[in-house]
């Protein structure tokens, strides 16, 4: 299967954080990948099915905690579980925490740049939580997250909000001044900013309400360099930035 640039990108990302992961990875075989599109009911994202055809059956390093992505979990909870899918939603994650059992989804009526809306929402239930535009944009914001922040020495957290509207393109006017690249390039609702000495995570929820506040995770290698960056934000945008100290 050749690649789309948006999957080179991200392998490029995830060659660079997490260089052993692919050797763990263990793909979808095409009779896997047959059975979940019988689920769906249509065809898969592009992106779907380069994740699959990666890591299907086995994520490595990129594992998450509580969350399953294997075709054998998924396959198993619709022969098990799920008595009546809803055709809109797809699980592509589960979740095996049982005190908040809510399990990860492609919402297949919002298809996103080759690639589908990412919801969370417990088996049965009619309440749903818009998390990604895409998976693509989960996956690489955990990468950012867990991987490139951490290895930086100063960290902080919190809300960048507006009295206006657009505060993620406002963002990203500052940005462009301070050097940052993007390694993944995304939508409204989510940013990956990385440089030699920094790295700037932040999202906001797809879910059609106000678009004046993004929760933020940025990290440098000093709290000089953290002051500046927030300082230049401040200053270029008019945005207003709240440190979250929990």
């Amino acid at each position: 299967m050749s690649m789309h640039p948006r999957e080179e990108e991200i392998e490029r990302l995830i060659a660079r954080l997490v260089p052993d992961a692919p050797q763990g990875w263990i793909g979808a075989t095409p009779e896997d990948i047959a059975a979940i599109e019988a689920n769906a009911g249509r065809s898969l994202p592009p992106f779907y099915l380069w994740f699959l055809t990666r890591m299907g059956r086995h994520m490595g390093a990129l594992d998450y905690v509580t969350l399953d992505f294997s075709v054998e979990r998924i396959l198993s909870c619709y022969r098990e579980e799920l008595e009546e899918p809803d055709p809109r939603y797809l699980l592509i994650g589960y979740q095996s925490d049982p005190i908040v059992p809510m399990h990860v989804w492609y919402d297949l009526d919002r298809p996103s740049r080759g690639d589908a809306l990412v919801v969370s929402r417990a088996i049965g239930d009619d309440l749903v939580q818009h998390d990604f535009e895409t998976l693509r944009e989960m996956l690489a914001y955990k990468l950012m997250l867990n991987y490139r922040l951490p290895a930086l020495r100063a960290r902080c957290r919190g809300e960048i909000s507006t009295d206006g509207s657009d505060v993620r393109a406002r963002l990203e006017r500052a940005i462009a001044g301070l050097r940052f690249e993007q390694p993944v390039p995304t939508g409204s609702y989510c940013g990956l900013f990385d440089r030699p000495d920094a790295a700037l995570v932040c999202r906001s929820s797809p879910d059609g309400g106000e678009d004046d506040v993004l929760f933020f995770s940025l990290a440098a290698d000093s709290p000089g360099a953290l002051r500046r960056i927030l300082g230049v934000i401040t200053r270029k945008t008019g945005l207003h930035v709240e440190i979250d100290n929990a």
